[in-house]
Order: structure tokens, then sequence, then C-alpha cells
């Protein structure tokens, strides 16, 4: 059981944050805890042996904590079944431990194992546990590499500064640098000693001619460089050269373009020295004297004298430089610059080329050939090509010409330039621009015109420092991020030029755009588009698009066909077509973003519902013949009226019919019969009657109709079978008897009407017979007529009385007759019209 406590207490005790704290320590069986610390050193890529305790501990923990951290991480441990390695290991060196111990031995130790090393150990005793903790502090030494030796003149000129660096590639410190100095023919001595890697050996002479080493050495080793010879000049002494025609300036000797220069060289040397000539390093000539007989500017440059001991096998070097001079080319070039916090003015004037340089100075006005036309007392300055303004006398240059003098005296040569000052024509100008997609921000300053040019700089909201720097010209941009610009604030230009007495400035107020809409809570039916309205208030920059987002938070164009769009440079409106309750109704989003900050607003659409419309019977359904090709349908509404007051909009017609699995089994009519029900037709409002077609005549088919209130269906009415239409033979014969009865009555009386207007037809003669003269009376007179209708009074069928009628025409006499002188006469004028009555009396059977 004591085992376990003790691997816990030492689990706690290596996960503790500060392994020195003994508060940290939690210790389960009493007893005193004992601390040893220890510091150990090690040398990179060597072996070294981390102890724990003289005797092997039944338990032990080493722990690692790297230099600079408090983090303890475990390196190996052993709980009485050995040792157990952990990944830490890996990255210390080659990290073993000793057999019969908990000590470590880390070979080719890295400079990573630096750090405190914890050794946890457990010892079980007689009296009691016992705990121990083994600081070990390792510190790893790096050896001093092999050092080397650098000079800065191997070979110096006696008087002369050498500098000596020992170098080194590694090493630990602290390093202690020795100087050693051999001479040949004398012992080794050691010149200097010290943590300074550098020897600085001035006004160098013969003596110090000879071998250096540098020695270094730490705690760990010390290594000896290679042999570095300094070989100190001396004798012959410096060569004096004269130069004629003699001209000293102050960078050597000077002669004039084309003429004759003699060069002469003269050094103290014992033996006499042989000289030879130089120039730009180049060998041109030998003995004392050098003679150019004429002179160019390209002959411009180093001359050096070598004089050179044969029998010391020692020269010196003397050098000059010798300048030819020559007259400028062109003309001079003028300039005004603004100095003084452009409150003043600089004139600056140059001619380059010529040596020496020609001389100039500055005059108010113009110059003619060598007169000065701009009168007494406006001469500015005759000693200065460059000529700075008193601010008042700037004030008061505008619209002044300025001229620059230019002489060259060797030549008496002179020429001149001119230069005119003047204000900016109008007022500062500024505006903003934006970056694509807003990323920063420009805010442009501009003021055109004007010599000098001006100085702009921005000021920010209240006064404060822009963070633009001031630029002079005609333009100064200060750069914003996006998001770091004030909106509503205003930002100055400020201008200044050395010709305006008060600064000039122009203002910029950055707005961060703001959207607004006519209604943010906007409702429609089903079906019906709606349009949902965005207005840009001011802004500036101007927001280059304003941006919509459906209720599914995506960009509307992304969704085409559903959406219409309508821009403006202000405004963006978003219309909803066929609005759908289920899929468009929620919060649309109106965005946009300059690049001062963004704004959106929301828009919440509500897609409302059309009310149910009223219920509807189906009163009729039978087929339109025997073939059963045809249905006739007919409805009613519970509450009829018109579409809009009925509260609704048309009417659905479906259908179905008796499966074939059902007609298989005996043509059973009940629910699971029939196939599913499919619209058949749509109708409009005002229909009440339908006729469906295209009906197979051996199915069995039910139909159903349901009101339409735009998309919302009221209860469908009570499904119906078609019905076979009644048999109509009966109405059809009868129809026809009566028809034909009153077509032949119709005729009769034609008939009669066309006798009684030709008595002497054929046909007449057919119906009534022949009239002959003995047994055909003339009926002329009304009493004769009634006469006759005495003999038929008793007669079933009623008399017609025919009256007769006088022909134009003379009757002829029948074949048989005798008597021609039978005729009838012609009638008078006085005879009365003829009345026909006829009865007719039809009888069906």
């Amino acid at each position: 059981m004591v085992v376990p406590l003790i691997v816990l207490t030492l689990i706690c005790l290596l996960l503790s944050p500060d392994p020195t704290d003994a508060e940290a320590v939690n210790i389960l069986n009493p007893g005193e805890v004992v601390y040893d610390d220890v510091q150990v050193y090690g040398v990179v890529n060597m072996a070294v042996i981390l102890e724990c305790g003289s005797t092997l501990p039944d338990i032990y923990i080493w722990g690692f904590t790297k230099q600079g951290t408090d983090k303890i991480k475990a390196v190996v441990y052993n709980f009485g079944h050995g040792p157990r390695m952990q990944a830490l290991a890996a990255t210390l060196g080659s990290v073993a431990v000793i057999s019969h111990s908990a000590s470590l031995s880390i070979d080719q130790l890295p400079r990573a194992s630096e750090g405190l090393y914890t050794c946890q150990a457990f010892y079980e005793r007689p009296e009691g546990p016992e705990f121990r903790y083994y600081y070990v502090r390792l510190t790893v030494r790096v050896p001093v590499s092999k050092p080397y030796v650098l000079l800065s003149d191997a070979s110096p000129v006696e008087g002369s500064v050498v500098v000596l660096r020992c170098g080194l590639g590694n090493g630990t410190s602290p390093i202690l640098y020795e100087w050693e100095h051999e001479r040949p023919g004398t012992p080794v001595t050691t010149i200097a000693r010290g943590n300074s890697s550098m020897l600085i050996m001035s006004n160098v002479n013969r003596n110090n001619t000879g071998w250096y080493r540098c020695v270094v050495s730490n705690a760990v080793n010390l290594e000896r460089s290679d042999r570095a010879l300094m070989d100190v000049v001396y004798g012959p002494d410096i060569p004096q050269i004269d130069v004629t025609p003699y001209s000293l300036t102050e960078k050597g000797y000077s002669a004039l373009e084309r003429e004759r220069v003699l060069l002469m060289c003269q050094a103290q040397s014992n033996p006499p020295s042989v000289y030879t000539w130089y120039y730009n390093n180049s060998q041109v000539n030998g003995g004392p004297s050098f003679i150019i007989n004429k002179i160019l500017r390209s002959h411009t440059g180093k001359y050096a004298c070598r004089a050179q001991n044969t029998q010391l096998d020692t020269s010196s070097i003397k050098s000059i430089n010798l300048t030819v001079f020559y007259p400028p080319d062109g003309s001079p070039s003028c300039s005004v610059e603004p100095v003084l916090n452009h409150s003043s003015l600089s004139l600056q004037c140059s001619w380059p080329g010529g040596l020496p340089a020609p001389t100039l100075h500055w005059t108010r006005g113009l110059l003619g050939l060598g007169q000065e036309v701009a009168g007494p007392g406006q001469e500015i300055d005759k000693l200065s090509n460059n000529v700075t303004l008193p601010p008042a006398v700037a004030r008061a240059s505008n619209n002044t010409l300025f001229t620059c003098l230019g002489s060259y005296g060797a030549t008496n040569h002179r020429a001149y330039c001119s230069m005119r000052t003047y204000s900016p024509p109008a007022e500062p100008v500024c505006f903003a621009i934006a970056t694509r997609n807003n990323t920063y921000l420009m805010l442009s300053c501009s003021w055109n015109g004007g010599v000098p040019r001006a100085l702009l700089w921005w000021d920010g909201p209240g006064g404060s420092d822009g963070g633009g720097q001031p630029g002079e010209g005609n333009a100064n941009i200060l750069v914003l991020r996006h998001g770091s610009a004030q909106s509503g604030q205003a930002y100055t230009c400020r201008a200044q030029h050395p010709l305006v007495a008060t600064p000039k400035s122009c203002r910029v107020t950055l707005e961060a755009p703001v959207l607004v809409t006519q209604r943010s809570l906007v409702s429609v039916y089903e079906g019906g588009d709606v349009q949902l309205t965005c207005i840009l208030g001011a802004n500036y920059p101007p927001a280059n698009q304003i941006t919509w987002f459906n209720n599914h938070r995506k960009a509307v164009l992304d969704v085409p066909r559903k959406y219409q769009l309508q821009r403006a440079a202000a405004w963006a409106n978003l219309t909803v077509r066929e609005a759908d309750g289920a899929q468009d109704s929620g919060q649309y989003w109106c965005s946009t973003a300059n690049a001062v900050g963004g704004a959106e607003i929301a828009v919440t659409l509500l897609v409302l519902r059309y009310p149910m419309p009223p219920n509807v019977t189906l009163h009729r359904a039978i087929y339109s013949s025997r073939q059963r090709g045809e249905v006739e349908l007919g409805w009613r509404m519970e509450t009829d009226g018109d579409g809009a007051g009925g509260g609704f909009t048309g009417f659905l017609l479906e259908i179905r019919w008796l499966t074939e699995r059902a007609k298989r089994k005996g043509g059973k009519k009940d629910e699971g019969s029939f196939s599913e029900w499919r619209a058949s037709v749509v109708t409009e409002a005002g229909a009440r009657r339908h006729t469906q077609g295209s009906l197979a005549p051996t199915n069995t088919y039910q139909f159903r109709v349901t009101a339409l209130n735009h998309r919302t269906a009221g209860h469908p009415s009570a499904e119906r079978t078609p019905a076979d239409p009644p048999f109509g033979a009966y109405p059809a014969v009868i129809g026809a008897a009566i028809g034909g009865m009153i077509v032949a009555a119709i005729l009769t009386l034609l008939i009669l009407l066309f006798l009684l207007r030709n008595r002497n037809s054929r046909l007449r003669d057919m119906l009534f017979g022949m009239q002959h003269g003995q047994s055909r009376e003339n009926i002329n007179f009304p009493d004769d007529e009634l006469a006759d209708g005495d003999d038929l009074g008793s007669s079933p069928v009623p008399a017609i009385s025919l009256p007769r009628a006088a022909s134009p025409i003379p009757t002829s006499p029948a074949p048989e007759q005798d008597s021609p002188t039978n005729s009838q006469a012609p009638p008078t004028g006085d005879d009365e019209p003829v009345n026909v009555t006829i009865t007719v009396k039809a009888t069906g059977s």
C-alpha cells in the first residue's frame, strides 16, 4: 500500500509548477524531505553524468526544466520495474541510466540539454520511508575553436595605424585573449592580454615587423591561431612632388586646360631611390620628372611618384591630385523653393560643369548683355547662388521675376537664367476616393498652380493629427484604412504658400451610409408580387452598391427568376414574385457600405393566405350519351356569388377511376378500389357546368369539385359517379307526327288557294273532274247557291260553297258537245269577291 502512495506523491511533486517550492510537496507519510542542490558543467558533444544519490533508490523520477521556463517534464522514471525512458530524453542527447544506480549518463551533449534536472528519489529504510530531491543544474559549455588573425593592413606604412582582430567561431564566455609577437632571432613575447578580440597598434614603426599569434582560452580549453605576418614598410622617406606652373587648391594642384605642366619628384633615401610615375594607378613614366605638353580635362586625376631603395628593397609613394580647369557648358538653371515652413522663399541657381565652379548671384528683374537693368538697390546677393528671402519680402514678391547671373572667371564667360514667382490662382480642392472593395480611403487635397509649390497637410477631426505627412506639391493624399475614419467628422486639408499670408483650407466630411425603408413590415397574399424598398441616405464617399439579401441570407443575385431588382444611385427596390408563405416569409436585409462604414436594415415580409372559400355541391353528373364518352357535370355553391364577393376565384375538378385490380376482384366500389384523385381542369369563378370528355366507356369514374380562393382550397364536394341518360324515343315520334300534320295542312291550304285562283287548271280538273253543259250549273246568284245547299243539308261532310268566278279566257267546249254556242259570259266589274272557308280536322293515332 505504501508504494502506490509514494508513486502518487512523486507524480504530484513532478507536476508541481515550481520544483523548488517546499509547499508544493505533499508528503503522505511522515518524514523529512531532504534537498540536494548541485551545479554540473558539461561540454557540448561530450558526455556528462548527473548523479541521483550514491545508492539506487527504490523509486525515482528524473524531470527536466528548460532554462527560462518553469515547466517540468519527465525524462525517465523507475517504479521498481526498471527505468522507462520518455520521449523528451531523445531531445537531450544520448541519455542512459547507469546500471545499479539512478544516475544519468548523457552522451553527445547538445546545447538544448542545458537546464535544471530534478531527481525525486524514494528509499525504504527500516526506520521509515525517506524522500530526497536532487537538483542538478547542468550548464553546457562550448569549447573555443581554433582562432585566426585578421590584419587591417599586412604591409603598413611606418607611422600608420594597424588593427589586429582575433576571429573566433565558437566558445563559451568568458574568453581570454592573448597576443604574442615573434621577431626573427628573438623569443616570443606576450604583448597584450584581456577580454577584447582586437589589438590596435597606433604609429607602427619598423620595430613592429614580425609574426603575430592569437591565443584564446575559456574554462574548457585553450587554442592558438596560426601566425600572421605584418611587414612594416619604411624607407625611403615620402617623396616630395613639385608642380609647375604652381597653382595650389584645396584638393591639390590645378592647371588650365591646354597648358604645359611639369611634375618633379624628390625623396631622401640612401642609396638614392629609383623613381616611377603613375597616373590613376597606371605606370606612365620613369625618372624624377614627368612632362605633359598639352594637358586636357581628361588628364585630371591622381599622380603618384614611387621611390624605391634597391638595397633594402623598400619604397615609398607620394601622390597628388591634379585638377584641370575648364569652363562650364550651357547656361545656368534656376529654381525657387519654399523654406522656413513655407513662410519664405529660397532662390536656387546652379550651373553644372566647369572647373572651377562658376560664380552665381541673383538680381531682381532682367539682365542685358553684361548690364543690370533692374535698377539700383534691386540686387539681392552677388556672392551666393542660393538666397533666402525674409518672409515679408517673400510675401511681397508675387508675380516677380528673379534672374541669376553666372560668370566663369578664367575665361570671362557669362550666362543667366530667370524664374517668376506667383501664388496659386484658385482655392484648394478636397475630395475622397475609395479603393476597390473599400479597403482603403484616400483623402486627396490639391492646390494647383503657383511657383513655388504649396505645402499641403491633413488635420483630423477636432484639429487632431490626420496621420498623413506634410508634402510639397500640387496634391497630398491621406490614406485611411477601412473602419478607421470617423463618420460625421470633418477632415481638414491645410494649404500654405510663401506668397499667401493667410493659409488656405478645405474640408471633407466623411459619412457612413444610412439606410431607410418605407415600411419595415410588408404583407402580401400568396401568389402575389410585393416590392420591398431600400433608400440610401446621405453618405460620403458614395457607396458603390446596395445589396439585397433574402430571408435565407443569400444575395438575391444568386437566386434568379424569383426576384427582380430595380436600382438607382440612392435606392434599390426588390420585388418578390409569386410570394409563397413557406418559402418567402421572413426578414429580408438591405445592405451597403462605403470606406467609412456599413449599414443594413431589415424588412419583414409576411405572406398571408386567402380566406377559406365556401363549400360546393356536385349535383349533376350524367353521361351525355349512351356511348359514355363524355360526362356533363354541374355544381352549386352554398353561398353563391361572383368570385370576389363569394370568396372564391375558381373551381378545381378532380377525377378518379376504378383500378384494374379492383375490376379483377369483382368491381367492389370501396375507397381502396379507386385510383388517386387527379386534377382534371380548373375553371373560372363564374362557371357552374363542365363537360368532361375522353373517357373510357368501360371504366367506372368518380368526380368531385373543390372551390378555390387563389391558392387556398376549400373542402371538396362529395364524390359522384356519372349516371346513364334516360330513354328519349317517345317525344321524338310525337314531335315528328305533329310536324307532319302541320306541313300537310299548310300544303293543302296552298293547293286550295291555287285552285281558287286558277279554276281552269289541270290540277283542278284532276281533283274535281270535268264540268259538262248537261250536268254543271253555273251559280251566279245567291239564291241558286242557297237552293243547292238545301239539298246537301243532311250530308255529314259540310258543303264547301265555291262561287263561280269569271275567267277572262273563254272556255273551250268539250269534244263531245255539238253546240259551239254554249259559252260563258265574261265577268263584269260588279261581281262580288269570293269567300272561301276551309275546315281541316286532323287526328293522330
